[in-house]
């Protein structure tokens, strides 16, 4: 009877794991963490990278239902603008307007004029510093071959996405050593974890960016400095570039997103993963059995670029499974 009851409670557990694998849109650990924790935004200064559309839009107004202090950057003003009077009119945050500073940013300056915008996000609300780093801003071209990308399109990428983000942090981090503590949000991505054909570049980019981002982790983390790795997959956006596939990929959209990046950062996680299947799969594949996820990428490399070319769906379990493409 004991063995009939144990075995019922362990199926019971196995189909439970099985339908939170098969429909969850995070890891375990992420979506085990619950709600975010308002605490850790109250009254914090938190500045965000590519705030002026898409996730970092949405960041930025969940951030200050928390009563967070905001600096937003990016190189569009007006639609940073546009950012700021929304989050004012709605009344999002309990500082009001001035809960917002608007402050231009382009990442492929040069570090030069990046120290320049750090020097002024320090001196914001009093001088009070930044609390946290959200790094959001990226640069992604429409999928193509690694043979394809031309070196403008190589130099574009890996100056938005990895130099320009290492050098601010670079700059700012010293300041947060002064305050004894600092936490970095770095934005990466499921290319940044495994494979992926099509954006090789992207993809180089974004693991650039974890491999930093770790390290750096580790040798200040005594120190009081935390580093949260994100790495969404698919994400729907509202404004999403005209190059995008077709509507039929399955997408965590960008509320959801945020709010997880939101709960993985306010719980300290060190590194997150945001995204519904085969593309978690994947990442656990690649993470765990790495022969096993290499060879499935190799199976379905050339078939995702053939269907990124014609706007096809490059999540589908058809490209592993060989039927006629969406």
């Amino acid at each position: 009877m004991l063995s009939i009851v144990f075995s019922s409670v362990i199926l019971a557990l196995l189909l439970t794991f099985s339908h939170k694998f098969l429909t969850g849109d995070g890891d375990f650990t992420l979506l085990s963490k619950g709600k975010v924790k308002r605490e850790s935004f109250q009254d914090k200064v938190v500045w965000i990278t590519g705030a002026s559309r898409g996730i970092g839009e949405v960041l930025a107004k969940q951030l200050a239902t928390l009563g967070a202090k905001l600096i937003i950057s990016a190189r569009n003003e007006p639609e940073l603008e546009r950012v700021k009077n929304q989050i004012s009119a709605l009344n999002l945050g309990k500082h009001g307007p001035e809960g917002v500073e608007i402050l231009p940013l382009d990442l492929s300056s040069g570090e030069d004029a990046i120290r320049e915008v750090v020097e002024k996000a320090i001196s914001l609300f009093g001088g009070a510093g930044v609390d946290y780093v959200i790094h959001n801003a990226a640069f992604e071209r429409p999928k193509s071959t690694a043979l394809d990308v031309p070196e403008a399109s190589l130099k574009a990428t890996l100056d938005v996405n990895v130099v320009g983000p290492i050098s601010l942090t670079r700059l700012l981090l010293p300041h947060m050593l002064k305050k004894g503590k600092g936490h970095f949000v770095v934005m990466s991505s499921a290319a940044g974890k495994a494979p992926a054909p099509g954006q090789a570049v992207y993809s180089a980019s974004k693991f650039a960016l974890n491999g930093y981002f770790h390290s750096l982790r580790s040798e200040f983390y005594q120190k009081g400095i935390m580093v949260t790795v994100v790495c969404p997959g698919p994400i729907e956006t509202s404004n999403a570039p005209a190059t995008s596939t077709s509507s039929k990929e399955k997408r965590v959209s960008s509320e959801r997103c945020a709010e997880l990046v939101l709960v993985a950062t306010s719980h300290g996680l060190k590194e997150a993963w945001i995204s519904y299947q085969p593309v978690l799969a994947v990442m656990y594949l690649v993470q765990y059995m790495p022969s096993v996820g290499f060879w499935l990428m190799d199976k379905i490399g050339a078939k995702r670029v053939e269907t990124a070319a014609k706007k096809g769906n490059t999540y589908s379990m058809n490209l592993l499974f060989g039927r006629k493409k969406e």
